[in-house]
This record gives structure tokens, C-alpha cells and sequence, in this order.
């Protein structure tokens, strides 16, 4: 087989590489100089057999199926609900070695870096956090902190001509000091601070993430990113920031948000951290929590038996306000939108506390039983379709 040190224009007559006959499409003899030049990029063309004999790598994680390393992680959240509270807690406990709502973290040093709060909210904060850890101030010298607020926070300049981005001095200071702290861990607060382009734009979207993802790779960490929904990610539950490009660019995404039922929050303390998407491992998963003294602490997990019968309860009471709907005249549908049934449902007087997520999953469950269908009905010499039940 070719190995690393197989010269390019001897590829083509290596064990596993193309074949000795005939013409190949790929010049190597021009990839190995470009190889030599200090202006070409650092990625290259490779053979695939030439990872034939290495081992698979393991994938890192600063926290098991939430956190991948060596990529960043986007944390979406409404202003107020403690995202910044939350991904704190998470820095300190990667400096300290402990545990983060329930999860195990990969220890190691961490950088906080805030555009929002100043130093002064930060030592607050912490003194709460450390607190609730039991450790001092003198146990956190794996953690550095700065706090930008007041600053231009900008991590990148935009040419309004031609779209593209440059990092600026910040990110390069952040980069240097990157390779001296050699982290586990950055976490950067907020996007809004230190993007300087249209956030519904894909291209700069993702060039920015790009960026941001370059420097978790070169200095072998996790980047949580934190950011602030937009008003329909708000309103449709998925926590969505601006243009599809943020969430199509980053490997994970997680939504911190308060239950809502119907237009009242029962519990203010309360907060739902969800997975939208994990390109490594499952979405969907979600950590109910409460704000004590300071902090947030996980609640106890539920048991499979206390899972079922709240679906069932939800289930059932789907179903109920189906049939009044029904009966009064009134039509809800499947999809997101004003007659989406889950919301329709969450805001009822008769809801007995259960919440739109809640109604959503009784909702696809009773289409997988079969016992609901989407049906296309005539109204107002429209066709639309509505949920109804089967007989």
C-alpha cells in the first residue's frame, strides 16, 4: 500500500492506486509540488487506501452526544432564558473536572469569552456556580475569562463588495492565545456581538462558522457558540437563528428554552434544553431544568413508566379536543402555522397542562396507530387539509 511518505508521482504505480495501464485523471506529480508550496492549502488530495493499516479515529466529545470536539456547537436561546448561566456552568465544570447537568465532561482548560456581560456580572455569576460546585476561586485557575463588553467584539470584517470575510485583530489575538491555553473548551457569547454580516445570509453564514470551526480544529477543541433565536424560531419551537445557514453549517445544535403552556409558563424557573441536531449521535434527546440559587440543576429523570403515562395522558387528550374541534367546526392541521393543532391544543383551557411538544408527540404517534389521518377538505372553495379522525 502507499503510505505517507509514498511520493505522488509514484502513486499511480503503488499497490492500490490507480491502475499501472492507462491513463489516470489525477496529475500527482502537480499535487506533490503543490504540496511543497507555503502558499497552497493545507488540505491535499489522498488516496483512500492510503488510511489501509490506520486506526479508525475516535471520536471526542467534550459532553457525550451533545458536545462534539473539533467543531462547534451552536446554543440557541430567547434572551433572559440563562443560556449564558448555562454555558458558564459548562466552562467551569470542564476546568474543574466535574460534571455538567447530570453529564459527564471532558475536563481540561476552558476560555469564557463575553461580549454581554461585563467582569463584574461574570464574578457574580461564578461566585454562584462555585457555590453550588463546592470549590473557591483558587480552584479555577484552569479557567480564563474575558469579558468584551463595550468593546467592538467583531470577530471578523465583512467587504460589503464582495461578501467575504477577514478576521480581524480580536480573532487573531484569540487565536494566539488559543495556542498557549490549548483548551478543551470556548465558548463565545453572543453571535450577535461578534458577527459583523446579515445573519439571514447563508454564504456569510457559513463562512463564519467556517472560520470558527477552523479554530477548533487547529487548537483541537469544542466551540459553543451562543446565540439568540429569531422570532419564528421562536414561535415554531426550533430555536432557529436567522438564515438555515447556521444550523446547516454547525455538526451540533442544542435549544434552551421555557416551557410555555399555552400563554402562561406555569414555572418561570423552569427551562427545556433540547438537541436539534447532532450530526454524531441523536436528536431529540431533551434535559428539563430549574434555576436554584443561582444556577441550573438538572431534574430527576423520568422513568419509563412516568413517560408512558404522560403520552397517554397526552394522547388521550388530543383526541378529546379533536372531537370538540370537530364538532364545533372548527379545522387544525399537522403542519406549523396559525391552525397548527399542538399549539391550538397547548393554549386550550382544557388542556390540562400539557405543552405543544407534548401534543406534538401524541400527534405522531396517533398518526403511526393509525388513528388520525390528513384529510384534503373544500373550504371556501379552497381545498386545505385538516386532521381528522379515523372511524
Amino acid at each position: 500500500m502507499a503510505d505517507d511518505n509514498t511520493p505522488w508521482d509514484e502513486m499511480s504505480n503503488a499497490p492500490g492506486g490507480p491502475p499501472k495501464e492507462g491513463p489516470t485523471v489525477v496529475n500527482f506529480a502537480a499535487e506533490k509540488a503543490k504540496r511543497a508550496d507555503p502558499k497552497a492549502r493545507k488540505s491535499q488530495f489522498f488516496t483512500a487506501t492510503m488510511l489501509d493499516g490506520k486506526d479508525v479515529p475516535v471520536r471526542n466529545w467534550l459532553v457525550a452526544g451533545l458536545i462534539p470536539s473539533g467543531t462547534v456547537t451552536l446554543m440557541t436561546g430567547d434572551g433572559g432564558t440563562g443560556k449564558s448561566l448555562l454555558a458558564l456552568q459548562l466552562a467551569t465544570a470542564c476546568a474543574l473536572g466535574k460534571r455538567w447537568l447530570g453529564k459527564t465532561v471532558a475536563g481540561g482548560r476552558a476560555l469564557f469569552v463575553s461580549a454581554e456581560d461585563d467582569e463584574d456580572e461574570l464574578h457574580r455569576r461564578l461566585a454562584d456556580v462555585l457555590d453550588a460546585e463546592g470549590a473557591g476561586f483558587d480552584d479555577l485557575d484552569q479557567l480564563a475569562l474575558r469579558s468584551l463588553a463595550g468593546e467592538d467584539a467583531l470577530l471578523t470584517e465583512l467587504d460589503t463588495r464582495t461578501g467575504k470575510q477577514k478576521a480581524t485583530d480580536l480573532f487573531s489575538e484569540l487565536d494566539a492565545f488559543l495556542t498557549d491555553l490549548a483548551p478543551a473548551l470556548v465558548v463565545l457569547d453572543t453571535l450577535a456581538d461578534l458577527f459583523p454580516g446579515n445573519e439571514n445570509d447563508r454564504a456569510q453564514a457559513r463562512q463564519f462558522i467556517g472560520m470558527l470551526r477552523g479554530l477548533a480544529i487547529r487548537h483541537d477543541c469544542a466551540v459553543v457558540l451562543l446565540a439568540h433565536p429569531s422570532l419564528s424560531g421562536i414561535q415554531n419551537g426550533t430555536g432557529m437563528s436567522g438564515s438555515t445557514g447556521w444550523h446547516n453549517s454547525v455538526r451540533s445544535r442544542l435549544y434552551l428554552e421555557r416551557v410555555i403552556q399555552g400563554d402562561d409558563e406555569p414555572n418561570p424557573d423552569a427551562r427545556v434544553l433540547r438537541t436539534m441536531k447532532a450530526n454524531y449521535g441523536p436528536t431529540g434527546a431533551e434535559i428539563a431544568l430549574t434555576w436554584r440559587n443561582g444556577v441550573f440543576v438538572a431534574d430527576e429523570p423520568e422513568t419509563g413508566l412516568d413517560r408512558g403515562a404522560r403520552r397517554s395522558k397526552a394522547m388521550r387528550k388530543f383526541m378529546e379536543l379533536l372531537r370538540l374541534f370537530t364538532e364545533q367546526g372548527r379545522d387544525v392541521n399537522s403542519r406549523a402555522g396559525r391552525y397548527y393543532a399542538p399549539t391550538i391544543f397547548a393554549a386550550h383551557p382544557e388542556a390540562e397542562g400539557i405543552t405543544k411538544n407534548a401534543f406534538a408527540d401524541a400527534m405522531e404517534c396517533l398518526f403511526s396507530q393509525g388513528a388520525i389521518r390528513d384529510a384534503e377538505v373544500d373550504r371556501h372553495r379552497r381545498k386545505t387539509t385538516i386532521i381528522q379522525e379515523v372511524e
